[in-house]
């Protein structure tokens, strides 16, 4: 058994500082770097490439909405040829610096609204796994177990890597519970240690009516800006491995 850790980083920005990158890179294995629409600036990418560098961590794009002020987290009406080439442009970006820095970009991961959106919205999913494929095919595609994300990258035969979160409430049909309810995070770090390696060693999640859900398990997301993401990247990391799970980025085929 293998797993993947994953991390959003680089969301730092002008004199704003998010998130706890440094300590997240002593235990993730893979860094979803944000791009400049959500958050982070052209500095804070580029340093936070040589940081992931430096730890020996495969380094992604992070695209999402133009919406720095939401966080990327607003819900926006955009068509598929829009954000086909919002997402190529943020590809673009942090690829060309990484490989400035000697580094190769292993994956894409969209972000919040993007993201969730393209977990259930066909049209969207493929305008992503067309922009993927179109800059390089090589790449693997982050996304939601069991979405229409993952669906349209298999269907462009791009490598995929499904994700789970450890932290987050599911429903009954796989999906995450919205942040707008009160049951969106799990806040019991050894609750969602324990999910988390549950979900890496079975495939399954109790979602939030106390159903059993089936997932696919390839990378975990850790959520950075907490104020106590760096202990739990760790805890979860050892948990996972005195499980008998090896912790390591999903490589794309031939890399």
């Amino acid at each position: 058994m293998r797993i993947d850790l994953n991390a959003d980083v680089g969301e730092s920005f002008g004199a704003y500082a998010i998130g706890h990158d440094p300590g997240l890179m002593k235990s993730i294995t893979s860094a979803n770097i944000a791009a400049g629409f959500h958050a982070g600036d052209p500095s804070v990418l580029r340093a936070t490439i040589r940081r992931a560098k430096a730890s020996g961590v495969a380094v992604g794009a992070h695209p999402s909405f133009p919406d720095l002020a939401g966080f990327g987290r607003r819900e926006m009406r955009m068509s598929p040829h829009e954000v086909e080439d919002l997402v190529l442009y943020q590809i673009a970006a942090v690829a060309g610096v990484a490989r400035v820095e000697g580094l190769e970009l292993q994956h894409v991961k969209p972000h919040g609204a993007l993201y969730n959106m393209a977990a259930r919205g066909a049209d969207l999913a493929d305008a992503i796994a067309r922009a993927v494929h179109d800059y390089y095919a090589g790449l693997v595609l982050f996304g939601l177990a069991g979405s229409e994300l993952l669906r349209a990258a298999e269907a462009r035969g791009l490598a995929t890597a499904s994700e789970v979160f450890a932290d987050r409430g599911y429903l009954p049909d796989g999906s995450l519970v919205p942040r707008s309810r009160p049951d969106a995070l799990v806040t019991d770090e050894a609750q969602a240690i324990a999910r988390a390696v549950r979900m890496a060693r079975e495939g399954r999640v109790t979602a939030v009516d106390g159903t059993d859900v089936a997932v696919r398990a390839d990378t975990i997301c850790i959520h950075g800006d907490g104020p106590h993401a760096v202990p739990f990247a760790r805890e979860l990391r050892a948990a996972l491995e005195r499980e008998g799970v090896t912790v390591r980025a999903p490589r794309p085929e031939g890399a």
